[in-house]
């Protein structure tokens, strides 16, 4: 279950937010890495790079595509995860805690406004996957005149 504490992108990026130390944790949700699924590369940025909001800041391959990683917020890698650089398998096993990939130092949260809830982010998944769903049923109508 996705925890309710965090903010979840269109991306499929999560961010958990400390206001007291301006800190943000970003990963990628669970639902990403099964999409991706049997993951074989990441590329992050490294601390001290400067990150925009709405921009690639890095990319996560696996054997079926690779997909750009967007951050949620504008400013500067303060930590970057080495546990998984070492080791991808992290992110199918725990996305939300041992998985995370970066920590933002920013300024500007009002960048977080448009990201969703857990259950907004919930319904999303499932818009998706009921798209995928009705393509898939679609094509055997097709077939069939």
């Amino acid at each position: 279950m996705r925890p309710d504490d965090l903010k979840y992108t269109e991306t499929h990026e999560w961010v958990k937010v400390n206001k007291k130390n301006k800190i943000v944790v970003i990963g990628i949700t669970d639902y990403a890495v099964a999409q991706l699924s049997d993951l074989v590369h990441i590329e992050l940025p490294e601390s001290g790079d400067s990150l925009e909001a709405g921009q690639p800041f890095g990319e996560i391959e696996s054997v079926k595509a690779v997909s750009d990683l967007f951050a949620p917020v504008t400013g500067d890698v303060v930590e970057v995860n080495p546990a998984v650089l070492a080791d991808l398998d992290i992110l199918g096993k725990d996305p939300f805690e041992d998985g995370w990939l970066l920590k933002i130092q920013t300024t500007d949260f009002a960048e977080l406004e448009d990201a969703m809830s857990r259950k907004e982010y919930d319904e999303f998944v499932e818009a998706e996957k009921g798209g995928e769903a009705e393509e898939k049923e679609e094509e055997p109508d097709d077939e069939e005149e």
